[in-house]
């Protein structure tokens, strides 16, 4: 009879692990995906699911030493797996890898040891549960072909707005109809890419300028365009699409996506919805960070000793490259506005040393009203009652952090999708203010001013907060959109429930 017993209670909790939804989860790469997709595991994670998260070999060793040897020890439902990118070691180990390497390598590189883990996945230990989805990056494509393979549904979240994602099924239309590659590079400066892009639904009269910065290449063979043209199409065979935007932000857009996907599903802000929905006491993923740079804690000391909204938050990002007069004409620019400043410069943000590049004068003007650091929490400062605007590179990450905390902003766009999360917060949400690529410290020390003391920073900061109320609203327990649609996709992803 105890042998029975025994094995009775051995089959009942065999049955529930089996039972347990398990999600297999990869994001793309680099800082700007790996942090919303451990945002959603961790909401996945919340609501019961085992969660396998997927690193490369290279980003796990670079958390491992931001955060420190046990950072991602995970929970015993929560662990990390890692995949080689094919890439060799780099040069510096601390700087974000090159992307169009990065983009060539993944797609050709990566299936195979992904589908070697996956096969370890699905051969289930006694506390392991059988896959239930992958849920992938937009950008790891190749990670459909190995779900087909073993017979396991996926689901693409694209990290970009909705804004973005419509542009990029539209991009094998722009490539169709000659707009590009550009014939040569006399288009980039002859007004050409100030043609207006009227036929995309939901996008009106958007400049070619204002579109994904990959279209701007002279090169038909360039590779970040053949990598979108074989990206783009294996958007239709995912099983459903996730996006890191709120309904009110993006209506426009989303009622044309969803007439391409019916099964398009929006839950962010992402960081947002965590905040509300766990408990830091309860939660054991809590530790689990994504900061890929140490972050610099007296940050927030700082930004406690100041007066409130009267801090200009300058963070340009984990991609953005600058050059050493660029550099200069932002100090500059900073120093004469006579504005009070959290300036974060990566070790990587431009060639050479900063403290070296940054001309004294710049020390002498601001060492009582301005501190450099590193690298920061961002949200943290973001919501931090003393910042009164941002300036930064427009990543979307940032662009719906500093919408969240209600933070106008100062727009200089770097690359890929950066330039319409621009055009978006300057012209179709009134947050921020663009400044000319082309950097001069007489126009950064102008939108500075403005920005915290003039009539169209406190016309942006009115629009901001209003955006910030409208996201707490669609994170919201009680009707909110994005709460919904999340609890629209844990039924999706639930075993046997993923449409075919």
């Amino acid at each position: 009879i105890v042998f029975g017993n025994f094995g009775l209670d051995k089959l009942v909790r065999e049955m529930a692990i089996a039972q347990k939804p398990h999600a297999v989860c990869i994001p793309y790469p680099v800082q700007g995906h790996i942090s919303p997709m451990l945002k959603l595991a961790k909401l996945l994670h919340w609501r019961g699911f085992y969660i396998t998260f997927v690193l490369t070999e290279f980003n796990y060793n670079r958390l491992l030493k931001s955060r420190g040897p046990n950072s991602l020890n995970g929970s015993p439902n929560f662990r990390f797996e890692t995949i080689p990118d094919g890439l060799p070691p780099p040069k510096n180990p601390d700087a974000t890898q090159d992307i169009a390497d990065l983009c060539v390598s993944t797609a050709k590189n990566c299936l195979v040891p992904f589908r070697n883990l996956l096969n370890n996945v699905v051969s289930p230990t006694n506390d392991v549960p059988p896959v239930s989805c992958i849920v992938s990056d937009g950008l790891m494509g190749f990670t459909l072909q190995a779900a087909e393979e073993l017979g396991i549904p996926e689901v693409l979240f694209w990290t970009v707005s909705a804004h973005t994602l419509l542009f990029y099924l539209h991009f094998p239309l722009l490539i169709e109809r000659g707009f590009t590659p550009l014939k040569d590079t006399s288009y980039l400066t002859n007004g050409y890419l100030d043609t207006i892009i009227d036929w995309i639904p939901g996008i009106k009269n958007i400049h070619l300028r204002d579109m994904s910065t990959h279209i701007r290449t002279t090169d038909p063979n360039d590779r970040m365009l053949e990598f979108a043209k074989a990206e783009i199409p294996r958007t239709y065979k995912a099983s459903a699409i996730i996006l890191n935007t709120f309904d009110a932000l993006e209506c426009d857009v989303l009622e044309p996506l969803l007439t391409m996907f019916d099964h398009t599903y929006t839950v962010g802000p992402l960081h947002h919805l965590l905040n509300r929905v766990l408990d830091d006491d309860d939660d054991d993923t809590e530790p689990i960070g994504s900061n890929l740079w140490k972050e610099e804690m007296g940050c927030l000391e700082w930004l406690d000793s100041k007066e409130p909204g009267s801090v200009v938050y300058i963070n340009f990002g984990s991609i953005t490259v600058m050059t050493p007069k660029q550099l200069v004409e932002f100090a500059m620019g900073l120093a004469n506005s006579n504005q009070t400043f959290l300036w974060i410069i990566r070790p990587d943000l431009v060639t050479g040393n900063p403290a070296v590049l940054l001309p004294p004068e710049f020390f002498t003007m601001t060492e009582d009203r301005g501190l450099l650091a590193s690298w920061c929490n961002q949200e943290q400062v973001l919501n931090h009652p003393s910042i009164g605007g941002f300036l930064t590179h427009c990543g979307w990450n940032s662009t719906l952090e500093s919408l969240c905390a209600g933070v106008p902003m100062i727009c200089w766009p770097f690359f890929a999708d950066q330039t319409t999360n621009c055009w978006c917060s300057c012209r179709e949400w009134g947050v921020g203010i663009e400044i000319d690529n082309e950097v001069k410290r007489e126009e950064v020390e102008r939108v500075v001013r403005e920005l915290v003391e003039g009539e169209k920073g406190k016309e942006m900061k009115k629009r901001a907060m209003e955006w910030k109320k409208k996201a707490e609203e669609a994170t919201s327990p009680c009707g909110g959109s994005s709460y919904a649609n999340l609890e629209q996709v844990i039924s999706l992803l639930s075993p046997k429930k993923i449409p075919p």
